[in-house]
């Protein structure tokens, strides 16, 4: 008999809102760890507080929806981790332009800050979204036929 593996919709909405309170957690302690040993220029604004914040939720909501797109994939979690690999790459760009820039005031020790985030985030959803979000079972007619649905 095949398997299936697809998003538990009873469940997600709360795994995905698991997925962003956490995140924001790791986030604002990496900050402060950064900014109680880098002492960052005040206006480097990627170090205070609004930023990073507001740029953890906007993205871990895209990965959120990346993740409902590859959840109907063969190997969804190993498709997921591969697109966020890529993500997390890409991620970093604008972090090492700023680096090099010297944009806002800041420079290598600061971008190394924002990077550890990047990180940080990528974890926690490549995590918590296929651990908690995906369920296996049996493949029956009526599953194959039925669309994928996260409400």
């Amino acid at each position: 008999m095949e398997h299936y593996t697809e998003i538990d919709s009873r469940r997600f909405l709360w795994v995905a809102a698991l997925t962003i309170f956490v995140s924001v957690l790791a986030v604002l302690a990496v900050r402060s760890v950064a900014v109680r040993i880098l002492h960052p220029n005040p206006a480097y604004l990627p170090l205070t507080v609004e930023p990073p914040v507001l740029d953890t939720i906007l993205g871990v909501v895209a990965a959120i929806f990346v993740f409902i797109k590859v959840a109907s994939y063969p190997n969804p979690a190993r498709t997921y981790r591969r697109v966020a690999a890529l993500a997390l790459v890409v991620s970093f760009v604008p972090d090492v332009l700023l680096a090099e820039s010297h944009g806002m005031g800041g420079g290598w020790p600061e971008a190394c800050a924002l990077m550890i985030m990047h990180v940080a985030v990528c974890v926690i959803c490549i995590t918590l979204l296929p651990r908690l979000g995906l369920t296996t079972g049996p493949q029956t007619r009526d599953s194959r036929d039925q669309p994928l649905s996260i409400l």
